[in-house]
């Protein structure tokens, strides 16, 4: 685990957030209920600039249909507040749902960023779905790349991000002004840890991330990407804060060790299906939320690898 003491990422999120009357950030959330992941809309209450996080494309996978209507939600709510994006962010190549961000760049502008280990993903599922020569492989079809601690602004807002590993390779959770977005990496405090069988998923890099998170300030915000409701809440919830994930996540607050972790999240996983939109998704996302090229007849496909996975 990285020692935090030595972390230079994690000490320039630190002070962002210590410093976080001078970075108060205005954060609308979306659920979308067909894949209980949250899009989010954060931006700068004195310059309105914005950035969109995780959009989600709408997709009917036994028509093999998208629409856009979640990500017109969105359209909406940034022209009516008046919001200028300039950001559509990625905490990772989602294999829930297929992301919207290509589309929303057409409508209402923004650079598409995710973090540089994408490069990663594209690989091992570039293979997966042999996609062939034409899909490059280094990240290319993303504006930005981001490394473990880069920096960069929403209008006023500094931005810290952070590489967080173990659900995927690419993962990365964004310190935007006063707040953090997780991406996967953890769930509401009842429902623990994102799952890390995928390939290049690591439960022992996962748990060491979610560490990483935690050593945030205790009253820090995360908003998360997904909500998935327990037997005992019937109710989705997407916001909370470290102190509360330290004292109550199931699989990663303070006294867990790292061996016990792994042991409890490769025993889930091993019991868990694959997610029903993986095989479209991934497709789609590692290119930045754009479907594969179309074929001769005009016609964009996606691949169904029989018993590769």
């Amino acid at each position: 685990m990285i020692d935090p003491t030595t972390d230079a990422a994690l000490a320039t999120a630190r002070a962002q957030l210590a410093d976080a009357a001078k970075g108060a950030a205005a954060v609308r959330a979306f659920f979308d209920p067909a894949t209980s992941t949250i899009s989010y809309v954060v931006h700068d209450p004195v310059t309105m600039r914005g950035a969109v996080i995780d959009s989600v494309l709408d997709y009917d996978a036994a028509a093999g249909r998208t629409s856009t209507a979640s990500a017109e939600a969105i359209v909406a709510y940034v022209r009516e507040a008046g919001i200028a994006i300039d950001w559509l962010l990625e905490t990772h190549a989602h294999a829930d749902h297929l992301s919207a961000a290509a589309w929303l760049a057409k409508i209402v502008g923004g650079t598409i960023a995710i973090g540089e280990h994408i490069r990663d993903v594209q690989a091992v599922f570039g293979d997966i779905f042999n996609a062939g020569p034409e899909f490059r492989r280094d990240g290319s079809d993303f504006g930005r790349l981001w490394a473990d601690g880069e920096r960069f602004v929403i209008g006023s807002l500094p931005v810290t991000v952070l590489h967080v590993p173990g659900h995927t390779p690419a993962c990365v959770a964004y310190v935007v002004g006063d707040v953090v977005f997780v991406g996967d990496t953890m769930f509401m405090p009842d429902y623990g840890s994102a799952r890390a069988d995928f390939p290049g998923g690591d439960a022992a890099e996962l748990f060491r991330s979610l560490r990483r998170i935690l050593e945030l300030p205790g009253e820090t915000p995360l908003f998360l990407c997904h909500d998935y409701l327990t037997g005992d809440r019937l109710v989705h919830v997407w916001e909370t804060t470290v102190a509360e994930q330290r004292a109550a996540n199931v699989h990663a607050r303070d006294g867990i060790t790292e061996a016990e972790f792994v042991a409890r999240r490769r025993a889930r996983d091993a019991g868990l299906s694959m997610p029903a939109l993986l095989l479209p998704a991934v497709q789609v996302n590692m290119r930045a939320g754009r479907l594969p090229p179309a074929e001769s007849n005009g016609v964009a496909y996606l691949k169904i690898p029989v018993d590769r996975l």
